[in-house]
């Protein structure tokens, strides 16, 4: 529906409309000398708090049209003459409607077949803080917020450069949220950027609250508990992966940025592994990758070696076992499951419970529910600190979603060892691999670049960290006419 010449009209239309509506405002005003000029201005309460600021944008304006003449008016709103920032006319009412809904003041006057939109300081939300889940020892301290032109805000504060573009999509039939898509012009592929669009238009939905909703929608294979996306709370790590010829997906309402395309070996490297000497980061990388091995095969080799193959540890460690398990009532199977669902139920109270006595509580819980199921005879000792091994493996991984797929792995291969020995790891193992090789995170192998047929050519993105100096490369998400990254002048 287009707007009317008649301010009535439009007035009855918006009131229609917007009934019982009681947080979006509707409120007529008579402007110009004389009061002669009928107008209409529309918003939304919280989003636009007080109209007549003497320091916001419409009350400027407003203020300026009491002592303008009636003929003038319109030659304001034409012109912009005042020089209002982020100012847009709109020529229809669905038009006016997405504006307003999105936080902004629509003015309406009388005569005039358009209205103007005003950006104001929109709906309230988090200012930028700390990122909670990727704690750093060096390095930036800001994290993303719930306002999605703020987080891009945030990654163009790191690259300063045209080359970037911010390109923005509204999803959500009911909902229209905001999403935008990061990335250099000159670095990133047409054909992943297609791939993108294509996805993102390929359902219909009421709304998307979170970019976890996004993420489910669009990713490859369903069904794997491995996820295709990287996700993260930092702005220098969007930058950094969008330096790397990557995209970077910003969804309004949501804290966290999907990186993509995706590969195992992003999910295990840290924010800081950049900012640290090579040394240090190789070791810390080595380290993670044997946590990893730790928090999904501990278990289940622990079962494997006491079931069937007791003669590969020493006599006394066998005896020191047999010893550890006498009086327990339950097989080492139902034992080992007990004690690790316990600490998943730990874990999970941990988190749901606010502030510091969630930390108490994985705390104390976890000494006490294992000191009595020792003292009961319920597990042995040696269980206790094979499942605390495993949850300190889990808990060294970078990425939470990522490492949530190795703790579901984990009771996969505990079965496999507990019931088929070592045979069932090494099937387990076989499984899992050829899993991860055939997946793809929007045509990438998800195992690069371990799987890659090129050599690495110094790009220095395996497991070990080369020094910076070598990282002469980008990986091998850009394109290959762009992938010098660092020279020496001259």
């Amino acid at each position: 529906m287009g707007i009317s010449r008649c301010l009535r009209e439009n007035e009855d239309y918006i009131r229609k409309r917007c009934e019982g509506c009681a947080d979006i405002l509707v409120r007529p005003m008579r402007l110009g000398e004389d009061r002669k000029v009928d107008c209409l201005m529309v918003y939304i309460e919280v989003a636009v708090s007080n109209m007549m600021l003497d320091d916001s944008a419409i009350g400027k304006m407003v203020n300026h049209f009491w002592e303008v003449s009636p003929e003038r008016i319109q030659e304001f709103v034409s012109n912009n003459s005042l020089g209002i920032a982020d100012v847009k006319k709109l020529e229809t009412m669905e038009e006016a409607f997405s504006a307003l809904l999105a936080g902004n003041a629509i003015f309406f006057i009388d005569g005039y077949d358009q209205a103007m939109k005003i950006s104001s300081k929109g709906y309230p939300g988090m200012g930028v803080s700390e990122a909670e889940a990727e704690k750093v020892i060096r390095g930036s301290r800001e994290g993303f917020t719930d306002a999605v032109k703020t987080n891009s805000a945030l990654v163009r504060k790191r690259l300063r450069d045209t080359r970037m573009k911010v390109e923005e999509h509204q999803i959500g039939t009911r909902s229209h949220t905001m999403l935008q898509m990061l990335y250099m012009e000159d670095l990133v592929h047409e054909e992943l950027l297609e791939d993108i669009r294509e996805r993102l238009n390929q359902y219909e939905i009421d709304g998307i609250l979170d970019s976890g909703m996004l993420e489910q929608l669009t990713e490859d294979r369903w069904y794997s508990p491995f996820p295709q996306y990287q996700t993260t709370e930092r702005p220098d790590r969007a930058a950094q992966e969008i330096l790397n010829g990557k995209i970077v997906l910003l969804c309004d309402n949501s804290p966290a940025a999907l990186i993509l395309p995706s590969s195992f070996q992003g999910f295990m490297e840290s924010s800081e592994d950049w900012n640290q000497r090579f040394e240090m980061a190789s070791f810390l990388r080595v380290l993670r990758y044997l946590a990893l091995a730790c928090a999904t095969l501990f278990p289940g080799l622990y079962l494997a070696v006491i079931r069937f193959h007791t003669q590969i540890l020493p006599t006394n460690l066998i005896l020191s076992f047999a010893e550890a398990r006498e009086g327990v009532p339950f097989s080492s199977v139902a034992e080992l499951v007990f004690l690790e669902l316990a600490f998943e139920l730990i874990r999970e109270a941990g988190v749901r419970v606010p502030g510091a006595l969630g930390n108490a509580i994985g705390i104390v819980g976890g000494l006490i529910v294992g000191d009595a199921a020792v003292s009961a005879n319920l597990v042995s000792p040696i269980v206790v600190m094979i499942v605390a091994l495993t949850a300190l493996g889990s808990m060294t991984i970078p990425n939470e979603e990522f490492a949530s797929a190795f703790r579901l792995v984990k009771y996969v291969f505990l079965f496999l060892g507990g019931y088929l020995g070592i045979f069932g790891i090494v099937l387990g193992l076989y499984l899992m691999t050829a899993h991860l090789a055939g997946l793809l995170s929007f045509g990438m192998p998800y195992l690069m670049p371990f799987v890659k047929k090129e050599p690495l050519k110094g790009v220095g993105d395996g497991i070990l960290r080369m020094p910076f100096q070598k990282r002469c490369q980008r990986p091998l998400y850009a394109k290959r006419d762009e992938s010098l990254r660092l020279k020496k002048k001259g």
